[in-house]
């Protein structure tokens, strides 16, 4: 496989993030040229200690984006995005979908070497029975999937007009740092009460430094432009098992009441309604319950296809070494 050289600026979006932030030091520690962009924040003493160079954006409004590609910025990792099952459509689209417009336009135009688009394994939708593959159908019954389905199909059209793209679908990602989304849970200690249904349901995760390792990796590889990758460790967690391993491993309270899920949606309504009133993202979201119905499990042999080896492939490993950590 032909790899290209990348000797200019690559721009981050999404920087200041959970993922983002494990991309930009990943880059860093390979001895590359970093740009990291996110919301105007007042504290950057992140990507000061790391010798980034930080500029502002915001991808709700365009005229803050030309000034990321100043100079000669010749990839583009793409994780700006509202990540969450609680924002309406109407807002998801204006960063999710109408956001990737601008940005892959300004690929375009600059002439970028390298987009590389960190998506969601939630364009899938719910499970069917089989291991979702980069090729199953995009079936997304959430806002926040079809917000990143709609963002993908803006990603697919610029391929097709010259874009030298490549789609990555992460599955639940977890690691140090991480204080949102369903990888939480398995990051720090929490109080998980209960197991949620018959806690039998297999699980995809992967480690927030693998995904920035395999995005990284693909962007080297020429053949990967105008493909789709999932990306998922080997192990298949049942639910309890995961919960159990991370109480185990953050010295909190194992759970080993079972809730059963029509309860927890009822649950998840209430906290909804009250977040929603405090401006706050709840706990437990509604439409997040909705996959625990089933298995949840990602295929990731067309990544590995590729020559790509997993740092955390095994995910008991893993969350015992990140309990070291804190």
């Amino acid at each position: 496989m032909k790899k290209p050289q990348f000797d200019g600026i690559t721009l981050v979006t999404g920087a200041a993030g959970f993922m983002g932030s494990h991309l930009v030091e990943y880059l860093v520690n390979q001895g590359v040229k970093v740009r990291a962009t996110s919301r105007p924040r007042n504290d950057v003493s992140f990507f000061n200690k790391l010798g980034v160079e930080y500029v502002p954006s915001d991808l709700t409004k365009p005229e803050t984006l030309p000034a990321l590609f100043r100079g000669h910025v010749d990839r583009v990792f793409h994780l700006g995005a509202i990540c969450n099952f609680s924002t309406p459509y109407e807002v998801l689209y204006k960063t999710n979908v109408q956001g990737v417009d601008y940005i892959t336009t300004l690929c375009l135009q600059h002439g970028v070497k390298r987009y590389i688009h960190v998506g969601s394994t939630s364009v899938y939708g719910y499970y069917t029975g089989t291991p979702f593959t980069e090729t199953s159908p995009r079936n997304p019954q959430d806002s926040y999937g079809k917000s990143k389905r709609d963002g993908e199909d803006i990603v697919w059209k610029k391929i097709d007009m010259g874009l030298p793209g490549i789609i990555t679908r992460p599955c639940t990602v977890y690691g140090p740092r991480c204080n949102d989304g369903a990888g939480k849970v398995f990051s720090r200690p929490a109080k998980i009460s209960a197991i949620p249904g018959s806690g039998r349901q297999l699980l995809s995760n992967v480690r927030a430094e693998d995904v920035a390792k395999a995005v990284y990796h693909l962007s080297h590889i020429d053949d990967a432009i105008g493909q789709a990758y999932n990306i998922a460790d080997d192990s298949h967690p049942t639910l309890q098992e995961a919960l159990v391993l991370a109480a185990e491993a953050f010295g909190t309270k194992a759970p080993s009441v079972h809730v059963p899920l029509f309860l927890m949606k009822l649950l998840a309504k209430a906290d909804g309604f009250i977040s929603g009133r405090k401006g706050k993202i709840p706990d437990i979201e509604y439409d997040a319950v909705k996959y625990l119905y089933a298995d949840y499990v990602v295929d990731n042999s067309k990544l590995k296809a590729t020559g790509f080896t997993f740092d955390y492939p095994d995910f008991a490993q893993s969350i015992m070494q990140i309990a070291k950590l804190n």
